[in-house]
């Protein structure tokens, strides 16, 4: 078998066009959010949350629809996808959560997800005080954590001591790498790279390339000329 080459093809998901969602599934889920409470609604995700077909699929969508503070069209939930407080969601058009994914947000929470980002499958989100713009790319694995415990008094177990929410911003046409870890009160530049398995303590430049633990500055994307 001969030995393969490297290859460059066309990007599918931030190339493609989003249509507007037909007229059933919308007022389906306006039906769902009239008739049916909250609780009731997550009940009822639970039967189509981890089939594969297009009407598990269709579901999902007229769930989150129903539940989430706004929704785009064309939006794509993938198989076992899990959410809390969804009431706190602002979801944009053509936006792709992948499979596994959790999104965990709060009764006074914060969350947006920019227009055509991609989530990957397996990720997790704390999504109490979260920005991601548009066109981001969220490798799978990738996790942020927007929140913790302040360890104090010193007499009480950590696990028991307030919560510290820092909001994280991820500002369009980010790209986070696979299983990298954005830790609380960052900010992730515009069209700014975070290579995979960085753990980002500190704020990266927009248009900057950031990778290690911690995660530290290596060069600016080719192209780029950061102004004095």
């Amino acid at each position: 078998m001969a030995e393969s080459e490297q290859r460059v093809v066309l990007a599918t998901h931030g190339r493609q066009s989003i249509e507007p969602d037909s007229e059933f599934e919308v007022g389906l889920s306006d039906h769902l959010c009239e008739q049916h409470s909250p609780e009731e609604l997550k009940a009822q995700y639970a039967r189509f949350q981890y089939g594969d077909d297009g009407f598990n699929s269709l579901m999902r969508r007229v769930i989150w629809r129903a539940m989430a503070k706004s929704f785009g069209n064309g939006v794509q939930i993938g198989s076992g996808a899990q959410f809390k407080h969804i009431e706190t969601f602002e979801i944009g058009d053509g936006v792709f959560i992948g499979a596994q994914a959790n999104i965990q947000g709060r009764y006074d929470g914060y969350c947006v997800i920019g227009a055509h980002s991609w989530i990957g499958p397996q990720s997790y989100l704390d999504a109490r005080d979260l920005v991601i713009g548009e066109y981001v790319g969220w490798g799978p694995g990738a996790k942020v954590l927007g929140s913790e415990h302040s360890g104090l008094p010193l007499d009480v177990p950590i696990i028991q001591t307030d919560l510290e929410i820092k909001p994280v911003h991820v500002k369009a046409e980010a790209d986070i790498g696979v299983n990298a870890v954005l830790l609380p009160g960052v900010t992730i530049g515009k069209g700014a790279i975070v290579g995979a398995g960085a753990v980002v303590t500190e704020d990266v430049a927009d248009y900057a390339v950031a990778a290690g633990v911690p995660a530290k500055f290596l060069k600016w994307r080719e192209g780029y000329e950061p102004q004095d």
